[in-house]
């Protein structure tokens, strides 16, 4: 009753606020008698995480709309002035092809003007990794990037970065929500218009000089730009940019570094935010390849790559070893872009002895095996490329070590040092190269992902999600990490757990987060963690056995017994 007292109190608030647009009113009032509907439109503010904001787009102090990004850009440009000693702060601004994304980067780069804080806004939507190479090619006080990744089109998103290209690790998110804190009203936001904004030289427009530098820098980590082009007339490439931002620079870096043959799915080719032609715009699902997959025999495609709504993530299909096309998971393309950055450059005499390879908590332990029988050292981060940023910029102040490649399992990669975020333009040039690479050498990649699992182990991972809305949604994720952490099972599908790791806890010398993970007697492990994006928790499994059969059998063991625990608070 509490929450539902507060959240008609704030509905009253924003009906009887003068700056509140008329637009916006007649859809509050819309909604009046609709009371569980308004509890989670006004129940708390929109929450600000490490990562910054990300919810449905609509009316209220829990969605995404002009307000939540002005007061959330506020907070920012204080934050932001604060850390400037003395200079003039700037901040980068980037968006992706949803709904109300130009609008909201308009938002927050008046707000940012209105505080005297310089604003890069790019012309037109662009990947986000362009935006963390912007900040460091700006040299920039910090960027915003607004996207919901590959949600479903109702929502939206705005992540921030810090000044070395970086999302926010949560020390900084702290003090920016902090700095958010302060902003009672929106009569506390500073905002400027366009005009003003556009006269005094503190809103101004980027493109086509950042599109090559980016492009530049992308294409400067190619491995073997002389084989793409020894094979470039007989590989095809077949893309999808899933009506997201990745389009041009994608086929800009590939026909850079010299491949002829790029084919684009032309359904999905232009930016749609309703992302009308998939159920969901993520290239970790098979069915987002579904159209690409159509298309594939006619375009005689070598393999098939998609990338996300903000060009972040990146997936790959291939052929298998009957000619089926096969949906490779993050694990296994990490697993071989890894091999091949790491013999790449062990070829060229380019391996360094203080290499790093960096990698997540809950993704897979082959790259890491892999990394170690090159002698490259590999370190694990909690889930969030933010955290492989912050190591990346930790090496380059210390020079201790060289950052060579990071991943994690949800389709993020990333090599060399010209950004500090998963780029999925880097990784479909490196997969594509890749492939080209091998098939000079007559196999596929899939063919080298079995040899991978001849000479390392057969590792199987899985993932499992389940969505669960809404306040109610909230606490039952709330009680399941609860039940686990209260009573940790002794065994799991018969086999015995031999360590539980709380990292809420900070353990391992990393940050506090709520994740539970259980390492098992065979080096099988798992791991719960509520999403901090999405209204879901993900439970992680991984294995690694001596067959193909064995590892699979291991897997479907312990998913279906940590599965049925789960879904009792269904």
């Amino acid at each position: 009753m509490l929450s539902l007292e507060h959240a008609l109190t704030q509905y009253k608030l924003w009906l009887n606020d003068p700056l509140i647009d008329e637009q916006t009113k007649s859809e509050l009032l819309s909604l009046q008698g609709n009371e569980k509907e308004l509890e989670d439109r006004f129940y708390r503010d929109l929450e600000f995480g490490t990562g910054g904001l990300r919810g449905v787009i609509g009316a209220g102090t829990n969605r995404m709309n002009r307000y939540t990004v002005a007061k959330a850009t506020q907070g920012l440009a204080q934050f932001v002035s604060k850390q400037a000693d003395g200079r003039r702060p700037s901040v980068a601004i980037a968006y992706d092809s949803r709904n109300q994304s130009p609008e909201f980067a308009l938002e927050a780069a008046l707000v940012l003007a209105g505080n005297g804080v310089k604003a890069y806004v790019f012309e037109s939507l662009r990947p986000t990794p362009e935006l963390s190479f912007a900040v460091r090619h700006l040299g920039s006080s910090g960027g915003i990037v607004i996207t919901a990744s590959h949600n479903p089109p109702e929502y939206n998103g705005y992540k921030v970065y810090g000044k070395d290209g970086g999302q926010l690790v949560p020390r900084d998110a702290e003090q920016v929500l902090a700095e958010i804190g302060t902003v009672a009203s929106l009569a506390q936001v500073r905002r400027v218009s366009r005009e003003e904004a556009e006269a005094s030289g503190l809103l101004q427009w980027i493109g086509a000089d950042i599109d090559e530098a980016f492009v530049q820098a992308v294409s400067g980590v190619s491995l073997h730009p002389d084989v793409v082009k020894k094979v470039s007339d007989r590989f095809h490439i077949l893309y999808t940019p899933l009506h997201g931002a990745g389009n041009r620079s994608v086929r800009a870096v590939l026909e850079r570094i010299g491949f002829g043959n790029v084919h684009v799915v032309p359904e999905q080719e232009q930016p749609d935010p309703q992302f009308s032609t998939v159920k969901s715009p993520n290239p970790e699902e098979r069915e987002a390849f579904t159209i690409a997959l159509s298309m594939a025999r006619q375009t005689n495609a070598d393999i098939i790559i998609g990338t996300d709504p903000d060009c972040d993530r990146m997936g790959a299909v291939v052929q298998n070893d009957t000619g089926e096309f096969v949906v490779l998971n993050g694990n296994q393309s990490g697993a071989i872009m890894a091999y091949y950055v790491l013999d790449g450059l062990k070829r060229r005499g380019e391996l360094p002895d203080n290499g790093v390879l960096v990698k997540t908590i809950v993704t897979s332990e082959m790259g890491a095996v892999i990394a170690e029988s090159f002698g490259v050292r590999v370190m694990n981060t909690l889930t969030g490329f933010k955290y492989i940023g912050e190591k990346m910029t930790e090496f380059e102040q210390t020079g201790q070590y060289r950052f060579l490649f990071g991943y994690e399992e949800s389709y993020g990669y990333l090599a060399g040092t010209y950004c500090r975020d998963k780029d999925a333009v880097l990784a479909s040039m490196l997969i594509c190269e890749a492939a080209a690479y091998y098939k000079n050498e007559g196999k596929t990649l899939y063919d080298v992902l079995q040899e991978l699992y001849r000479t390392y182990g057969y590792f199987r991972e899985q993932l499992e999600s389940r969505t669960m809305k809404g306040k109610d949604g909230l606490e039952k994720i709330g009680g399941i990490m609860e039940d686990w952490r209260s009573n940790p099972p002794a065994a799991v599908a018969d086999v015995p757990v031999v360590r539980v790791q709380d990292y809420l806890h900070g353990i391992d010398g990393l940050p506090a987060e709520n994740v539970l993970k259980y390492t098992l007697a065979d080096d099988s492990w798992f791991c719960l963690r509520p999403s901090g994006t999405e209204p879901k928790i993900k439970m992680y499994f991984a294995v690694r056995g001596s067959s193909e059969e064995e590892a699979g059998a291991r897997l479907d063991r312990l998913r279906a017994a940590v599965m049925s625990r789960v879904d009792q608070f269904q």
